[in-house]
Formats: structure tokens, sequence, C-alpha cells
């Protein structure tokens, strides 16, 4: 296998005209001609023996003459193929190059096992991705990788999955202004050119642009919105470093976790309650995702990933500065929220926090940045806040806002929007006081009085918040509040329709088509208000509650009953 032979390599690429401008910006590389771009590709391939395509792409071997190391043969054809990973057959040219390649090498550039007793034979290996990633960077029993992370995050399968992922999670675009559906077409073109950014380290990631939201509790939440290549990028780093992380997270961590959920969380907390544990300590950061030291998190990333490579790229994510109407700003610190990285890298740096707590013995959930430790006494519970925050603002140079924390009974305190109560000597869940305004903010604000379009069109929006949001607060143990909520949306949907009646005359035509005798009809044809006549009985039986059931509208209650008893 020592000796030298010759390797007929017939992969694909798309042929695309050279990268300028927009496209350019987007793969982040110098541009340069199309025969510089060739050139370039032939001395990597050649000279240096290392193939420039993707893991898991169609190379075949064929027997054909030596020729000197470096040469290869370019011959075009008709048929187009493009990366597998893409699953496509996008249009391009076929490339056939033959070159000297060392035996010794797969057809991936990677050192292959020696085999003294075969001679002028290659063993096939598999393209690695998600499933076979083991093979390919050995995790130890600590968690911790040798090699080969990098190839794992630019696997076949691992991109494959990152693109479906970013496809189908869609989201605004960044500031290059690229669509998630632009997405698959721009790599079958692109990909070879940004792969290539990627290996020399000439990629760099755009800077986020910045989008306030509101948050649930008032104020305003900062996200940063990667441009989807990025996006794309970060996706396939997360997916590759997931596994390795997750075998030393601590099982009191439940948020942005494989397999884990907010719901479990708080089941948690309710079992600490049932033990005894009646006051909790709910330590609040301000601002944590944008508050986070950048060495420090990627102090605890080396501490797994060894590849620096990788390690690299991300400290280029944390670093790609922000950009806020039309000027980019540089990040010193912070892992900006929008971004598939953001969540892991936010639980890495909150891992310390997790041992820490474990050491000393502390009965806790953390869901993100949300950590509820739970103590048996007042007292108990105003000493681990000290302690606790002593060691965050110290230890790990985050800010812990007192205004905010708090430590007091836990059947008074929120926790993911649900509190608790005791009923029969057991602890019970229910929908927080704050949670149910919210619920009645949105439900208003759909169903405005002074709300335009169809009827139709407002019960869809009402079903998507609805349904969304029974799915979610279903663990809660109080069906009498589901059933009122049921009464009050239709009423508001009653006095919806009364506004938009306005006149006597019309509203007699209505309430005579929806079957009210005309005799009634008369008398309830008012000018009353809309909120009034929502509740009167002519309304009541001409929007009853089979209209509504018949016009689509999902009822509360029994959404709640179906989920309730399902899980």
């Amino acid at each position: 296998m020592g000796s030298e032979g010759s390797w007929r390599q017939t992969c694909s690429l798309r042929d695309t005209n050279p990268i300028r401008g927009r496209a350019a910006g987007r793969v982040g590389i110098k541009q340069r001609s199309p025969k510089q771009s060739r050139a370039k590709a032939v001395n990597r391939a050649g000279v240096q023996g290392k193939s420039t395509f993707l893991p898991g792409e169609t190379c075949h071997r064929a027997e054909g003459k030596p020729v000197r190391e470096g040469r290869l043969r370019w011959q075009e054809s008709a048929e187009a193929i493009v990366p597998f990973f893409l699953g496509g057959d996008g249009k391009g040219r076929t490339i056939e190059r033959t070159s000297t390649v060392s035996s010794s090498r797969n057809e991936h550039g990677r050192q292959k096992p020696s085999d003294r007793g075969t001679t002028g034979t290659t063993k096939q290996v598999k393209p690695v991705g998600v499933s076979q990633s083991a093979e390919f960077f050995p995790v130890r029993d600590n968690g911790k990788s040798d090699v080969g992370t990098w190839e794992a995050v630019f696997a076949r399968e691992n991109l494959h999955t990152a693109l479906k992922r970013v496809e189908s999670n869609k989201g605004a675009a960044g500031n290059d202004g690229m669509e998630t559906s632009e997405l698959r077409g721009y790599l079958k073109a692109h990909w070879l050119e940004m792969r290539e950014a990627l290996e020399s380290g000439k990629y760099r990631p755009s800077p986020v642009r910045r989008v306030e939201i509101p948050k649930p509790d008032g104020g305003m939440r900062q996200l940063g919105i990667p441009r989807v290549l990025d996006r794309f990028v970060q996706q396939a780093i997360a997916q590759a470093l997931t596994p390795l992380f997750e075998a030393v997270f601590s099982p009191h961590s439940y948020g942005f976790r494989p397999g884990r959920s907010a719901h479990q969380a708080v089941r948690q907390a309710q079992e600490y309650i049932q033990e005894g544990y009646e006051y909790v300590v709910d330590i609040d950061l301000e601002k944590y995702f944008d508050r986070v030291n950048h060495d420090m998190v990627m102090v605890r990333t080396a501490r797994v990933v060894k590849d620096k490579r990788v390690l690299k790229l991300i400290r280029a994510y944390l670093e790609s500065g922000v950009m806020v109407n039309g000027v980019v700003m540089e990040t010193e610190e912070g892992t900006p929220q929008g971004g598939p990285l953001s969540p892991l890298l936010s639980n890495i740096m909150l891992h310390d926090l997790d041992q820490e707590l474990e050491q000393r013995g502390h009965k806790f959930v953390r869901y993100a940045d949300d950590c509820n430790i739970y103590v048996k006494t007042q007292r108990a519970g105003e000493r681990v806040f000290e302690n606790v925050t002593q060691y965050l603002e110290k230890k790990l140079k985050l800010k812990v806002n007192r205004e905010k924390s708090k430590v007091g009974r836990a059947k008074v305190a929120k926790f993911l929007g649900f509190s608790f109560y005791t009923r029969q000597g057991k602890v019970q869940l229910r929908i927080a006081n704050r949670t149910l305004e919210r619920f009645t903010e949105k439900i208003r604000q759909i169903t405005r009085r002074t709300r335009s379009g169809k009827l139709e069109d407002i019960l869809l929006e009402l079903n998507r918040y609805v349904i969304g949001w029974v799915a979610y607060y279903r663990l809660a143990e109080t069906p009498s509040v589901y059933q009122r909520l049921d009464e009050w949306l239709r009423r508001r949907l009653r006095q919806l329709l009364w506004k938009r009646w306005k006149q006597g005359p019309t509203r007699f035509r209505e309430l005579i088509r929806l079957g009210v005798p005309k005799e009634r009809a008369r008398l309830s044809a008012s000018g009353s208000s809309p909120w009034r006549m929502s509740q009167t009985p002519v309304m009541n039986e001409a929007l009853s509650i089979a209209f509504w059931q018949n016009s689509g509208l999902v009822s509360i209650t029994e959404r709640y009953n179906q989920l309730r008893y399902s899980h």
C-alpha cells in the first residue's frame, strides 16, 4: 500500500462565475478570477494530495497510467451533479481529474491504517455523519474528544441535517437579506468556495442584525439575527458539539437540551416543594446573554472541545459584531440570542454554577438563565442567595439583578409561567396570574372591536395562539380556569360581531338570519354598548357554543381535556 498509483476521481461541483458583490460578501473570502480559483484548486488537490470535496461524495478509483505528481486533467461534460449533502442535481459541469495520490490515504485525504497482508487494494471508507461520528472522533469517559471534531461538523450527514433544520426554522433574514428559502440554491452554487474559506481560516462571519422584541414581563429583549449562511454553519457546529457536552451537563439543567423540557423542570420543582422545601431562592441574571464573557466561555468550551479550528470558528462568531442602523459595532461580550450556537454556549457557561450547587448539596432547577434553589427555611434561603450571588459575580463575572432576585415561599413564586398550591396535602400546579394577564391581553389584541378582515381569518389566528398556549399550560390542574377563559373568549367574539353590524336594521337582519324570532330580534336590535349586548340571552342564542364550533373555533376546555388525559 506504500506504492503510488493513479487515482481517477470523478466528482462534481456547480459551475459558477467568480464570486462578486453580494455572493462574495456571503462567502466571506477574497475574490479571484476563474483561472486563479481553478489553479489554486488544482495545486491543492494534486500537489498536496488532498481532496477538496465533501466527506461522502462519490469519488471513483480507476486504473490508468501514472502521471507526474501535481498534474491534473480536466474534462467538461454536460452531466450536472451537485454536492451530495444538498441532495440536488443542479446544472453545472462534471470535472474528471487524474492525479497521483499516495495509496496510503483514502479518498478524503485521511491516513488509512496499514494492511501488510494486502497489496494494491484500498479499504472502503464510509462517509462520516452523525450516525458514524463515534468512530471519527472517539469520546473518552470524561466526554472529551481528541481530534476530528472539525470533520464531524462538516460531515455530509451533519451538514444535510443542519440545512434542513435552518430551512424548517425559517426566521428573519440577516444583514445580507438572504432568506432561508434561498439557502439551498446558494449552497449548490457556492459551497466549494465557502468550504475552502472555512478550511483555510479565511471565513469571516458577518455582524448580526440587532432586533428588539418586548419581554413578557416588560422591557425589551435584544436579539442578534445572523445571516442565513452563518446560521447554517452555527447549526452544524451545535449539532456536532451537543453530544459531547450532553455527556457532562448536569441533570438539574433543562433548558435548550435534547430530550429535556420546561415541563420536566416544573415537575422537578413541584417534587422539591412536595418534599418540604417550601422556600425558593429565585436568581435573576441581568442581561445574561448580553454579558457572557468571551474568554470565560471559550475556556469552558475548550475543556471538552480540543480541535483548535472549531474553537477559532466559535470565537469568530462571538466577535462578529452587531449592526445597528447600518453601523457595525464590535462585541466584546455576550452571545447574541438568535443564533443556533447561543443556547449551547449559555449552558456551557452556567455548567460551573450547576457543579457548584451540586457540590453544596442544594436542590435546584435551572432552565437556561432561570435558576431556582429550594430550601426549607427563609434564613437558609437568604444565606444561599448571598453565597450564590458572590460566586456568580466574582467567579463567572455575571451580574445578578438584586431587585428581581428574591427569597420567598415557593407556593407564591412563579416558575416558567406556573405557580403552585396545595390541595388535600398535595402540591399542584396552576397558571400564574401574570401568565393569565398576558393571555387575555393577547386575546384582546386579536379580537379588538376595530379589527378588520374576515371572521375566518380572526378565528384562524385565535386557534393558532390558543392551541400553542394550551399545549404548554396543560400541566395546570385547574379546569375551571379554562372554562372561564372559554366563556370570556366567546363573549369577546360576540362583541366584535355586534360592533360590526353597526346600525339597528343590520343587527335586526343578522339576528333573524341566525334564527332569532322577529319579535325578539326587533327588541334586541338596540343601540346598547357591544360589551353589554355580548352577554344578553338573545346574543347567546344567536351566537351559541354550537355556532362557534361550526365556525371552526377551538374550545380551550376541550383542547385542555384532550391534552391532559393523553399525556
